[in-house]
């Protein structure tokens, strides 16, 4: 799943830590979603979006485009 956290991340010039403090997760949490090595479970995933105030569609989309 690709996602686009670490651009709205930059947006609000937060660091990893900063997003990770704010979602309850650790930083390392947030660089693994980021880089595409971890996908965040559902709850997670609400949480981000209620955090960048976006729906889930704008944060996450797949790898195949479908």
């Amino acid at each position: 799943m690709k996602n686009r956290l670490a651009a709205l991340r930059a947006e609000r010039g937060w660091t990893q830590a900063d997003l990770a403090q704010r979602l309850g997760v650790s930083r390392q949490s947030i660089n693994a979603i980021e880089t595409g090595k971890f996908d965040p479970s559902l709850p997670v995933a609400f949480r981000l979006a209620r955090i960048f105030e976006h729906p889930i569609e704008h944060l996450f989309t797949d790898n195949h485009g479908d």
